[in-house]
């Protein structure tokens, strides 16, 4: 098995923002899913909350709008990317959010 991170983009509402009803939904939605993507769920997710970049000339850029994250195992890239198929993140259906999945290559010793 490898690991894959997948990394949630799109213009997010901040979860404090959401009202008691969107928040139960979220909860239900993102439940289900961890429950459907099961054991090859390595690390559930983790929002993001404040953020900076930097360039490489040492400047202050705006950070991009990437939201969380999440990291499983699979055996191959299409096997992780049909894992995030239904994925709560990607419920608006209008395109604006997508969730990208990179394989997590070892590191050369």
């Amino acid at each position: 098995m490898t690991k894959f991170l997948c990394l949630y983009r799109g213009p997010a509402t901040p979860m404090e923002d959401f009202t008691a009803e969107q928040s139960a939904e979220q909860t239900k939605a993102w439940g289900e899913w961890m429950r459907r993507v099961g054991t090859a769920l390595v690390d559930a997710d983790a929002p993001f909350a404040e953020r900076t970049a930097l360039a490489d000339n040492g400047s202050k850029k705006k950070p991009s709008d990437q939201n969380g994250y999440s990291i499983v195992d699979a055996e191959s890239l299409d096997a992780a990317r049909s894992l995030f198929v239904g994925h709560p993140f990607l419920a608006e259906g209008k395109g604006r959010f997508s969730d990208e999945v990179f394989e997590l290559a070892p590191m050369p010793m």
